[in-house]
């Protein structure tokens, strides 16, 4: 829910046009998250200084036709032109008031904060491009004298989708891409290319077209399309450097970054380079994909579920397909220890370079 959906929320909970159902829907909301609680007590506070500056303008307005109307009594008319301006100086002092309470507490910087606070694990390439520049200089004058080659810095993550080639990352990591290559945990690299993308959920949808590469014999992981309970504990693997990295912790909300129902809060430690790695429960199911972190915030990460991927996938256009995306439903890692089910794991995860 965005702040706008809150505060319009919010409103019709004050005129009291919500049913039983919703009005205990949206207290117990505020009671579970103080922040929003925080917003609506200060928006209450604000609609309530309006209401009354409103209510003080009809009396006003009242009184002065009351006036008016009656010449007789000028006693009264100094009086209500003194209290009249009494009566401003109050509204004036309520409003600012409001206003002042409403900026302390966030309520207009909600915004800005949406846009600065979420970070998208992405690294800088512009090395990268510059390195590949150099690169193709090197090629150039492969005949001449012999170059030191530059070291490359890489991309991102991504994991398995099929055994036959199909591969799902981050839409903020390929975005703007020349070229994506993919290595794997032995050092082998293959060419993918771009089947789909959804940009509103950070996805993008990969094939690996390099006539090199051979199918996996099967995907040791099933996709979990059903929520997870807050603290189970979770764990994935990527590569924010060139080697995989294992991280683990649990699973800290049931909606990500300003409430997304998209997402999942995590309590992971994340770097760049994470994007797009695989969120794994205890027993080997996907549950998410990695895709940003708060922040300021030491271990809130956030990763988009596995409903929302496959929804992705079934909108992909058929035409675009090399072949049909056929997910697992077999899952050969819930037995094994979690030193077993790395090593399984590593050979469907991807290191994604961006050219």
């Amino acid at each position: 829910m965005n702040q706008k959906d809150f505060i319009a929320w919010a409103d019709r909970y004050l005129a009291g046009e919500l049913s039983e159902s919703e009005r205990v829907e949206f207290e117990t909301l505020c009671q579970e998250d103080s922040e929003l609680n925080n917003q609506f007590l200060a928006h209450k506070e604000f609609v309530h200084a309006m209401r009354q500056h409103a209510r003080r303008k009809e009396f006003m307005a009242n009184l002065d036709n009351v006036v008016k109307n009656t010449p007789t009594q000028p006693i009264i008319y100094r009086m209500w032109k003194k209290l009249k301006i009494n009566a401003v100086a109050a509204a004036a002092v309520a409003v600012l008031s409001s206003l002042a309470t409403l900026y302390l507490t966030g309520y207009f910087s909600t915004l800005r904060k949406t846009t600065s606070d979420y970070s998208a694990l992405k690294r800088e390439i512009n090395n990268v491009k510059r390195n590949v520049s150099a690169h193709q200089n090197a090629i150039s004058n492969i005949n001449k004298e012999t170059t030191t080659p530059t070291p490359l810095q890489y991309g991102a993550t991504g994991f398995m989708l099929t055994k036959d080639g199909y591969v799902v990352t981050n839409f903020h990591v390929v975005s703007g891409a020349d070229s994506i290559h993919l290595q794997n945990n032995k050092g082998e690299t293959f060419r993918a290319s771009v089947i789909h993308v959804d940009a509103e959920k950070d996805l993008a949808i990969l094939h690996i077209s390099d006539t090199s590469f051979n199918q996996a014999s099967n995907i040791p992981y099933t996709f979990k399309r059903q929520g997870l309970d807050l603290g189970e504990g979770i764990f994935t693997i990527g590569y924010p450097r060139d080697e995989a990295v294992y991280g683990e912790g649990y699973l800290s909300s049931s909606t990500g970054y300003s409430g997304d129902t998209t997402a999942y809060q995590i309590s992971v430690p994340v770097n760049p380079g994470n994007s797009g790695g695989p969120v794994l429960d205890k027993q080997g199911n996907i549950i998410g994909i990695i895709s940003g972190k708060q922040k300021g915030i030491d271990g809130a990460a956030f990763a988009i579920k596995t409903k929302a991927l496959i929804e992705t996938l079934n909108r992909i256009p058929k035409d675009s397909l090399k072949g049909n995306i056929v997910l697992s439903s077999k899952n050969s890692l819930s037995n094994l220890p979690r030193t077993e089910q790395i090593k399984k794991l590593q050979d469907f995860i991807y290191m994604v370079k961006v050219y």
